[in-house]
């Protein structure tokens, strides 16, 4: 298992207006802007971890348990 490094140097992808219309279609019909925002949120961040790890920017998990003193 790897851990996704943060990288100042990838830019992000254009959105897609369907994806966005896709996000907001799946969502309650009592879904506040908050919701919304952290649907946005979770979907930016996995497209960026998947990115990371096609592109070889990860760090094994081992390895940041270790370097945080967490147990394996």
């Amino acid at each position: 298992m790897v851990v996704s490094q943060l990288s100042e140097h990838v830019m992000a992808e254009p959105m897609k207006k369907e994806d966005a219309h896709e996000i907001v279609d799946r969502m309650p019909e009592n879904a506040t802007w908050d919701d919304l925002i952290n649907e946005i949120y979770v979907r930016q961040v996995i497209e960026q971890g998947l990115a990371d790890s096609k592109a070889g920017r990860t760090t094994d998990v081992g390895e940041v348990r270790k370097r945080y003193g967490l147990e394996e």
